[in-house]
């Protein structure tokens, strides 16, 4: 049985807004769920003394005002910031909230470009995808970063070909790829896109394509025995009782 959280009593009159994604916030909780949720959007735009007051003087939190104002006067890095405000509200526990710590570092040592994809890969990781593959074509869409080299850019490239497939957009999806292989040489890209051609391209064209490259042939060839692997392994794996749940799931709008 899970314990109760006792919550902070006092919800503001007056929300406080944070501008950039249009939310208002009327309790402590729903501040550290922002936290916890956004940890790559943490920047000054929140930690700031309007937050401070807001605090003070709509949830009168006064000690923990008072205790990041000083935060604030001695130039304090944000993740002290906002582990105080977390340890405060008491909805996390010590685990968690050592968890949060530990993301917060690691992403104190990342540049402005890297915390990008750190956000777009949890967007990605959380069934975001149209979210994930907006943050991703920003990335590869501006002025790169020349001190991150071409295969953290070929990187993004593929992250973008793994979320258009997601999306069955395989055609969208084998572009990305080839753009990621032309940038970084990774073989590795060049077997998704060959995939992903696979599976939008009738046979013919695809077939088609495989002989104009000998390259492409030796990887089709691999990598059609592995498609062939993988269909018999399903199919050794699928009970018939399965196929009815999934079928009915289907029917149902489940799936």
């Amino acid at each position: 049985m899970g314990s109760l959280i006792l919550c902070h009593k006092k919800k503001a009159k007056h929300p406080y807004e944070i501008s950039r994604i249009h939310m208002r916030i009327y309790t402590i909780e729903e501040l550290c769920y922002y936290f916890c949720n956004n940890l790559y959007l943490v920047d000054y735009t929140i930690i700031n003394r309007q937050l401070c007051d807001w605090l003070d003087e709509e949830l009168e939190l006064y000690s923990l005002a008072d205790e990041l104002r000083a935060i604030l006067d001695q130039n304090g890095p944000a993740e002290q910031f906002l582990l105080t405000v977390l340890s405060h509200a008491s909805i996390y526990s010590a685990s968690e909230i050592t968890q949060i710590h530990n993301v917060l570092e690691h992403l104190k040592n990342q540049n402005e470009v890297e915390r990008e994809k750190y956000k777009a890969d949890n967007l990605l990781k959380a069934g975001e995808v149209a979210s994930a593959i907006l943050v991703y074509q920003s990335i590869v869409n501006k002025e790169w970063d020349d001190s991150m080299g071409r295969d953290f850019y070929g990187q993004i490239y593929g992250c973008l070909g793994s979320a258009y497939g997601r999306l069955l957009l395989y055609e969208e999806a084998a572009a990305m790829y080839e753009k990621g292989f032309q940038v970084c040489q990774d073989t590795k890209m060049l077997k998704a896109y060959l995939y992903c051609c696979y599976r939008y391209l009738p046979e013919a064209e695809y077939v088609k394509m495989l002989s104009n490259e000998p390259v492409y042939l030796s990887i089709g060839s691999v990598l059609k025995e592995e498609i062939r692997q993988a269909k018999e392994s399903v199919h050794a794996d699928t009970s018939a009782e399965q196929l009815k749940t999934w079928k009915r799931d289907y029917r149902r709008g489940n799936l």
